[in-house]
């Protein structure tokens, strides 16, 4: 449960449900077959990581096993014999475990997340990171749990955001997991993890999703559109990224930004003042944020667009042209990647300090279009 409610969940994509609400899990039948198998074949681990971009479902997958250990019965099957081996991960919503976790009350679930800040955890704002307290609290989880029986279940999400003393606290966990226990890690990052935290966990991978698992993912949320092509495009294969850009109507927006650049090498100045106006305001910090992200998305797939040729997919109509026009070859690729370095900094720089944000989009237009002219003058 949450430590307060007036506080968001730090492990809940605005938009969209709790993970242990998401009904269905797209795109990664690799990772829960590799799962299952691990569970069937008797080679399961205490610890996991489960690893991937974010928002392709790596907190759904750690809720579905959570939910399938905590129901499954024994495998030895005590005086009734040992249970057929299951075939999926899947688990009734009537069963009681199951119940349990989707009222966040299973008393050997346990989950390990941000907590509010201050140094007593009594603050107003989430903090930026997991703490060596909250690990701490693991111990007595176990003790307590370990009267009841049954197996256990421990969920980080995320494993990336602890700070050091809650990252060695809990390498003492996955050193000396009770029994009975399983620790699932979800990491955005793995390669940024302790190595040892990595060496004692068997690693899950998620992959990105295709614009079919995307689109599907988002109409079971509620979402049904057309251009799945597009939003899968952008988002980098992420319902949680996808969700963002339909909460900000990222999709017109980076056709806008395409339909700017596409007069590249020279840009139209009453459409760049119209792009840089509508960040600016009262209000407007949503769409002066989403614009700042996607002019850092057109840049990049710029950059990749000279390494690898046209692109397949496009996030806007015209764009894929665009693209392979601006940067023909990896000569231009170079620099496109070191634009996208150095306009990314301005702009962390400059939401840091508050300048004026129209100022900054329109600076940032100028450099691409200068850019754009030595490209095609070389």
């Amino acid at each position: 449960m949450k430590d307060d409610p007036d506080l968001p969940d730090p492990d809940r994509i605005e938009g969209a449900p709790h993970p242990r609400e998401t009904p269905v899990l797209f795109g990664q039948d690799r990772a829960e077959a590799d799962f299952l198998d691990a569970y069937t074949s008797g080679r399961m681990h205490s610890g996991w990581l489960i690893a991937g971009p974010r928002g392709v479902g790596k907190a759904t997958l750690a809720w579905k096993i959570a939910t399938f250990l905590l129901a499954e019965p024994p495998q030895d099957g005590g005086l009734f014999g040992a249970p057929p081996p299951p075939t999926s991960l899947s688990v009734p919503p009537d069963d009681p475990d199951a119940r349990l976790v989707q009222s966040g009350a299973h008393p050997r679930l346990f989950r390990l997340v941000r907590g509010p800040s201050g140094t007593k955890e009594d603050g107003d704002k989430l903090s930026q990171t997991i703490s060596v307290d909250r690990v701490r609290k693991l111990k007595n989880f176990f003790h307590m749990s370990a009267a009841d029986g049954g197996r256990r279940v421990v969920i980080v999400d995320s494993v990336d955001e602890m700070a050091n003393g809650a990252a060695n606290a809990l390498l003492k966990e996955l050193e000396e997991p009770p029994t009975g226990a399983t620790l699932l890690l979800i990491s955005h990052q793995p390669s940024g993890l302790l190595p040892t935290i990595r060496s004692r966990c068997r690693e899950l991978r998620c992959r990105p999703l295709g614009p079919h698992d995307v689109g599907q993912a988002l109409s079971a949320l509620g979402h049904d559109i057309d251009g799945a092509e597009a939003l899968a495009t952008l988002a980098g294969g992420s319902v949680g990224d996808a969700l963002r850009l339909l909460a900000h109507d990222g999709l017109p927006l980076y056709a806008a930004i395409v339909k700017l650049l596409s007069g590249l090498p020279r840009m139209d100045r009453t459409l760049a003042l119209k792009l840089a106006d509508s960040c600016a305001g009262r209000g407007a910090e949503a769409q002066f944020g989403q614009t700042l992200d996607l002019i850092d998305l057109f840049l990049a797939r710029a950059a990749r667009a000279g390494l690898m040729g046209e692109p397949t997919t496009q996030g806007a109509p015209g764009e894929a042209r665009l693209l392979a026009r601006l940067s023909p070859d990896d000569r231009a690729a170079r620099r496109w990647a070191t634009l996208q370095q150095d306009l990314s900094a301005r702009a962390r720089h400059g939401r840091a300090v508050n300048l004026d944000p129209a100022a900054l989009i329109l600076d940032m237009l100028f450099k691409i279009e200068e850019t754009a002219q030595s490209v095609a003058a070389a």
